[in-house]
């Protein structure tokens, strides 16, 4: 029987669309349907599980899944046993206090006595133990950012991204306690046929994120503007170099952050570069 790495991903929502953009991204090809639990790819050997989000953490630990994409924050607050397998990048937020805009701040101090409500109370309960600080935890399940407003508490910890909501609610953010990413989390132990599996999507993982912001640049130039031109753009390793027929021409061709490519296609032509093509990058394996 086939070798299978169960991955469990979130149902819904925006960590489940970045999710299952990225395994497309990887090549892998899913049998998605309406009400779908279980997924199987048709090219790969692995198979996608759809779950909560905060139910993903233990599902990995217990190994019935093998592998999950996950928020950081949901790890460290379910507190599993599992192996962070990789950073990936995406779903980028952060867990932090807030308080009341009329308030005045001078550090953590500031919650001492004080009520905070919250649906991460393991990870502010450590935040607070370092700190030395005793508060009251108030648990809620969502619309955290109410609580202040209808006297439930003091301030809050919660998830924060544009901090749009924060300010809505009247309130301000005073201390990060910790970044959030999505993550690849997967079951300690796992077989040496999962884990190479496991590695191969790791490979695949990584080699989409090079591509990332890069670009692919072709362009032809005079030869006596080459040495000036490949300083501009070393590529990789070096840029490639061709003759062209016409002589005293070659072709240049490298990879380059796109930001860089229109911060510098002034210079470029004034080089006396013509014929610039800039494609985009799929995949780049290294």
């Amino acid at each position: 029987m086939e070798t299978i790495l169960r991955i469990a991903i979130q149902t819904k929502g925006r960590l489940n669309e970045e999710s299952e953009e990225l395994i497309r991204e990887c090549g892998i090809k899913l049998t998605v349907g309406k009400r779908q639990l279980l997924s199987p790819a048709k090219n790969f050997p692995v198979e996608i599980l759809y779950l909560r989000d905060d139910d993903i953490p233990e599902t990995v630990a217990d190994g019935v899944a093998d592998v999950g994409i996950v928020g950081e924050n949901e790890m460290l607050e379910k507190d599993k046993n599992v192996v962070l397998s990789k950073r990936l990048g995406f779903s980028k937020c952060r867990l932090s206090l807030a308080i009341p805009k009329g308030e005045t701040y001078n550090g953590p101090e500031w919650f001492e006595g004080k009520t905070v409500a919250t649906s991460y109370p393991v990870i502010l309960q450590n935040f607070f133990d370092k700190k030395g600080i005793k508060a009251s935890i108030h648990v809620i399940t969502g619309s955290v950012e109410i609580a202040p407003g209808i006297g439930l508490a003091d301030g809050i910890f919660d998830i924060v991204s544009s901090g749009g909501t924060l300010v809505s609610n009247g309130l301000k953010e005073v201390e990060v306690v910790t970044p959030s990413e999505a993550v690849l989390i997967s079951t300690p132990g796992l077989s040496a046929e999962k884990q190479a599996i496991l590695n191969e999507l790791i490979f695949r993982i990584e080699s989409v994120e090079r591509s990332k912001g890069k670009k692919y640049i072709m362009l032809n130039a005079p030869n006596g503007k080459l040495p000036e031109i490949v300083a501009m753009l070393p590529g990789m390793k070096s840029p490639t170099i061709m003759p062209l027929a016409e002589s005293g021409w070659s072709s240049l061709h490298s990879v380059i952050e796109e930001k860089f490519f229109w911060e510098n296609i002034s210079r470029l032509k004034a080089l006396g570069a013509e014929g610039i093509l800039v494609l985009p990058i799929e995949k780049m394996i290294m």
